[in-house]
């Protein structure tokens, strides 16, 4: 336990100091929501990689390959199709270079789909923060069990990423990553042939499992396939947080080159966590992980390297990066809904000649404050999974049609996209409660929301679109000056 404690120490020291050492670059609002637009391709590239694989993938996607194996690449898949798409957006996000996806909704649309925004970017960042805190929780608590409960490890680890975002916002988010990512990539990939040699070679891991685990869909439906495919593929097409590292690049080359190098290493690391996580049900099919599925990539590190003194240091390492990837992920997640208090509300209606001095100390105390908020929600998850891919579809449905939109089809109205987006919302809500759940046929009952609420979003952007005045010359301007017609 003094080894993981001490890898777990020098990780928070080191974070902290990368975090300390941008704050004396930050002294206006560019600086701190977009870090000056200064990202060159490489910081881009890991902090890209360390926002959109934390705990969705970590807890929310290992539990799923544990029960069915690589199935379970159906949720990541979804991100990668996305991602193909992505690299022909992301020069022309750079192009417009504003703060914020709400920039982008009433420069296009409205104010009413600016606001409408904030209030969908706040239900699903929020909720993607809390089950970061649920993991870096459960990692605190395997690793000192007598000492931290998860509850208690839910609040230091919420602590910790309060206080690092909270330093240097975008500047602190983006350089923190480089050392995550790097760390994480090196000791994931090292990991996983250490571990298949432990369960005996591949074929003792395909024989100790369900033949299933090894198919296409596996034991899954091709309709729950895509219940995985669709929330992950549209959140990554309309993220904000993606789009916020975007206005932040160089030059539009970098975001180019930073998104080629995007694909490749989610790609790596995503089936690697799958197949670590499958590795993990065949050598420890039974006990406390069974029970609670979502732990196996942190069990595996701090039982599946006994031995020698370099093995338990990978083991210990793989609890780190694991760490480590959660409190980026929940910094990223955590950071970008502020920026949208800070910049879509406060500087927008209330104080919008606010100095760089006010701006900084309210964006400040906006990140505290939903990090307490999101430390509310992890207090009532019961499933990482299913929180997961709740979040996803709020965004997906409400947000990625009409940002898609606002890029590549003129037609699309402000009425629609408030609809749009309004539907989105709403549908995804309220489709799991009682009043409304129990009353629909069985059929419709077992499904999750992303087909209802996508289905409402797009005929809403659609048919108001076709029943409403084309948009004016003044809210296609800033996008045709920027080829994005």
């Amino acid at each position: 336990m003094n080894l993981y404690a001490a890898v777990l120490a020098a990780i928070v020291v080191t974070l902290l100091t990368v975090s300390l050492t941008r704050l004396r670059s930050v002294k206006t609002k560019a600086d701190y929501l977009v870090a000056g637009r200064s990202l060159p391709a490489f910081v881009l590239v890991f902090t890209l990689l360390s926002s959109w694989i934390g705990s969705g993938s970590l807890l929310g996607g290992a539990e799923n390959a544990y029960r069915h194996g690589f199935a379970a690449l159906w949720q990541g898949g979804g991100g990668w199709a996305g991602l193909l798409l992505i690299y022909f957006i992301a020069p022309r996000a750079r192009k417009f270079a504003q703060f914020t996806i709400p920039d982008l909704l009433e420069a296009r649309y409205n104010q009413t789909a600016r606001v409408l925004g904030v209030i969908a970017i706040l239900f699903t960042y929020t909720a993607v923060t809390s089950y970061q805190f649920v993991g870096g929780g459960d990692i605190l608590h395997l690793i000192f069990p007598t000492v931290i409960t998860p509850v208690l490890g839910q609040f230091i680890l919420a602590a910790f990423v309060i206080v690092f975002t909270a330093i240097a916002g975008m500047a602190s988010v983006a350089y923190m990553d480089v050392a995550i990512g790097l760390l994480a990539t090196f000791t994931i990939c090292a990991a996983l042939p250490v571990l298949i040699h432990r369960a005996g070679g591949w074929a003792a891991v395909h024989a100790s499992l369900p033949a299933s685990h090894f198919q296409v869909l596996g034991d899954l439906s091709l309709i729950q396939g895509f219940e995985l495919f669709l929330p992950t593929c549209l959140l990554l097409l309309g993220n904000q947080s993606m789009y916020q590292k975007f206005f932040s690049a160089r030059s539009e080359k970098d975001a180019t080159r930073a998104v080629f190098w995007w694909i490749i290493g989610t790609v790596i690391l995503e089936t690697v966590i799958v197949a670590l996580a499958v590795v993990g049900s065949s050598l420890f099919p039974t006990g406390e992980v069974h029970e609670r599925p979502r732990e196996i990539l942190a069990y595996l590190g701090l039982h599946g390297f006994s031995g020698a003194l370099p093995l338990q240091l990978l083991g210990a390492l793989l609890m780190g990066a694991i760490f480590a990837k959660i409190i980026s992920t929940a910094n990223n997640w955590l950071f970008s809904p502020a920026t949208n208090l800070v910049n879509d509300i406060y500087l927008r209606y209330m104080v919008p000649e606010a100095s760089n001095k006010k701006i900084l100390i309210v964006s400040r105390l906006m990140v505290v404050l939903l990090g307490l908020w999101a430390l509310y929600q992890s207090q009532h998850i019961q499933s990482v999974l299913k929180k997961s891919l709740y979040a996803y579809t709020i965004y997906a449905a409400a947000l990625t049609p009409v940002i898609l939109a606002a890029f590549f089809w003129k037609r699309a109205t402000a009425q629609a996209a408030v609809a749009s987006i309004a539907a989105g919302t709403v549908v995804t809500i309220f489709w799991d409660a009682a009043f409304i759940h129990n009353h629909l046929p069985s059929v419709l009952a077992e499904r999750d929301a992303i087909f209802p609420a996508l289905l409402a979003s797009l005929l809403c952007l659609v048919i108001v679109s076709l029943i409403t005045p084309k948009p004016t010359l003044a809210q296609l301007q800033p996008f045709a000056e920027n080829e994005a017609l």
